[in-house]
């Protein structure tokens, strides 16, 4: 049985992440759903994600390269996960926990160092903690933390596959 490795293995998991983009601006653009800052900064993760696997599909690393890749697909998956655990968090907090809502994302990165930006995003407001979607119980945020573990060990385990030489 052949696996997934190398160049196909990489084109899918640059798929899943195109098809997650594509939903979210699905979302947004027809549902009518707003997104958060939080999900602007997963967007831009998985989008980091799947510009990796891209590379790597294009690429077709031998040994050591698709060794990188791993990494890199792992450090990319990791920024997602964690942005949408702190959204999962933030969602979860009971109401009058969460702090108020704050100015919007394009105003703060036009007035703020981006460094700040992210310091004042990841603190969430009132805005990240309405959960406005649902898929077999979970939110749209909890649905990013569970596909980006799953592509990040995915795209660890297709790259790091002992390659046979030809």
């Amino acid at each position: 049985m052949k696996s997934l490795a190398g160049r196909a293995g990489n084109a899918v998991g640059a798929a899943a992440c195109l098809a997650m983009l594509a939903y979210a601006i699905y979302a947004e653009k027809v549902l009518g759903l707003a997104p958060c800052p939080l999900c602007m900064f997963q967007r831009v993760a998985i989008l980091a994600l799947g510009v990796v696997f891209a590379l790597a599909a294009l690429h077709g690393p031998g040994r050591a390269g698709g060794h990188v890749y791993a990494v890199l697909i792992v450090v990319a998956a990791g920024a997602a996960a964690a942005v949408a655990a702190r959204h999962v968090y933030v969602q979860s907090l009971p109401p009058g926990t969460v702090p108020a809502c704050g100015a919007s994302l394009d105003f703060m990165l036009e007035v703020f160092p981006v460094f700040e930006v992210v310091r004042k995003v990841m603190t969430g407001g009132g805005e990240c903690a309405r959960v406005d979607w649902r898929f077999l119980g979970l939110s749209m945020p909890a649905w990013v933390l569970v596909s980006a573990v799953v592509l990040g060990v995915y795209g660890a385990a297709v790259n790091s596959e002992r390659k046979t030489p030809r």
